[in-house]
């Protein structure tokens, strides 16, 4: 089965979803089904060899961050070669109504269209005046998968419909393997608490995490905080006094350093505020055998099976964070009870489990294909807007 991958967002500062597309791609490949990926990315932005890129993309705000996004005559153009000499058996193209290169290659599919929602949001006024327009890329699409409960009702409400939930995959055994690093090993006078994420991305929330620095370091004066993601850290650390010595910076680092980061750390604080549908960093920190502590948003309520696989603080409020990470530190026997019950967890988030279902859904719309609707007046807005004045 030849299998075409469509991401809307740019390689060039990769996130979730990118790696999530990734990693797809190189487990269909290595159970034996050809899989090329279709992606913006800037000229000289290294990516693997099965991801084709229809050139530069532009920072736009969507879904309460700034993404890189790619449409316009040339993207369109690209996308048309690369879906004619795929020859696909399946396109797959995920957030395809985000106004990138996915909502190119839809209007111009010919083979059955799978697509994934990642995203959730709250009822949108942008989406109900949007409606009108990607209705026409609905009757295009042959099933549905959303990454998460939250992401499946965003689809519910936003689009009518259905989808079927199959969670993000994660190569749980690369993070159980991972090697620990001495210097991000804490010790019981000196505990280690790591924070992953784009560090100007306001619902990420670091400051919520800074804000817990000085009432941890009472309870626990050796504390120590490490950072991890691009941004300036600098300026965050400005109102922390004689505490921001306990911050340490790591800036943007590797797959493979990420793996030993969280295995090494005592407890993996995920503070983010808003507009997450899922929480793989979660996952693989419970892969790594980490300790989590977890704003209470839905999603990672989720993931984290209302505690059982970590521990949960109220979104946004530093005291609550600070007084949830100490107890985590303290509480031994309730943090490895948790630790456990994480590890046995984490299985169904295993790309085998998860790719194996994505598969039978590709095969699922092979069995019924069904045909591309004619052109209507809808889809020739879509052209207009993406650079093609009509659909094929």
């Amino acid at each position: 089965m030849k299998v075409g991958l469509v991401c809307p967002y740019s390689f060039d500062a990769p996130g979730g979803v990118q790696f999530h597309i990734r990693d797809l791609a190189e487990r269909l490949i290595a159970h034996g089904h050809p899989a090329s990926v279709l992606a913006p990315a800037e000229e000289g932005t290294e990516v693997p060899e099965y991801v084709e890129s229809v050139g530069g993309a532009v920072p736009v705000r969507y879904n309460g961050s700034v993404a890189r996004l790619a449409f316009g005559p040339v993207a369109a153009a690209r996308t048309q070669r690369w879906l004619a000499a795929g020859d696909f058996d399946v396109l797959h193209i995920h957030e395809p109504f985000a106004p990138s290169v996915g909502l190119i290659a839809l209007r111009l599919a010919e083979v059955p269209v799978v697509a994934t929602f990642h995203s959730a949001q709250e009822r949108s006024r942008a989406m109900q005046l949007a409606y009108p327009l990607v209705r026409p890329g609905l009757e295009r699409i042959s099933a549905r998968i959303a990454v998460s409960e939250d992401a499946r009702r965003t689809v519910v409400e936003h689009l009518g419909g259905d989808a079927v939930v199959i969670p993000n995959g994660v190569n749980t055994r690369t993070f159980a393997g991972a090697p620990r690093e001495p210097a991000w090993q804490g010790t019981p006078e000196a505990p280690t608490i790591a924070f992953l994420g784009r560090l100007d991305e306001s619902r990420k929330g670091l400051p919520v995490l800074l804000g817990a620095v000085e009432q941890i370091r009472k309870r626990h004066p050796g504390a120590r905080f490490l950072v991890a993601g691009r941004g300036d850290l600098d300026g965050a650390l400005a109102g922390l006094g004689e505490h921001a010595g306990a911050v340490e910076g790591l800036g943007g680092i590797s797959d493979a350093e990420k793996a030993a980061l969280l295995a090494s750390v005592d407890v993996y604080v995920a503070p983010q505020t808003g507009g997450e549908s899922f929480g793989i960093v979660l996952v693989e920190a419970m892969s790594a055998g980490t300790t989590v502590v977890a704003s209470d948003l839905s999603a990672f309520r989720r993931v984290l099976d209302d505690g059982g696989s970590g521990f949960l603080f109220s979104t946004g409020d530093s005291e609550s964070l600070a007084d949830t990470v100490c107890r985590a530190i303290e509480d031994v026997t309730e943090r490895d009870a948790r630790r456990r019950y994480a590890a046995s967890a984490v299985i169904r988030f295993d790309w085998d489990e998860v790719a194996a279902r994505i598969l039978d859904v590709y095969a699922m719309v092979q069995q019924s294909p069904e045909e591309p609707s004619a052109p209507s007046a809808g889809r020739r807005m879509l052209g207009r807007i993406f650079g093609r004045g009509d659909t094929p």
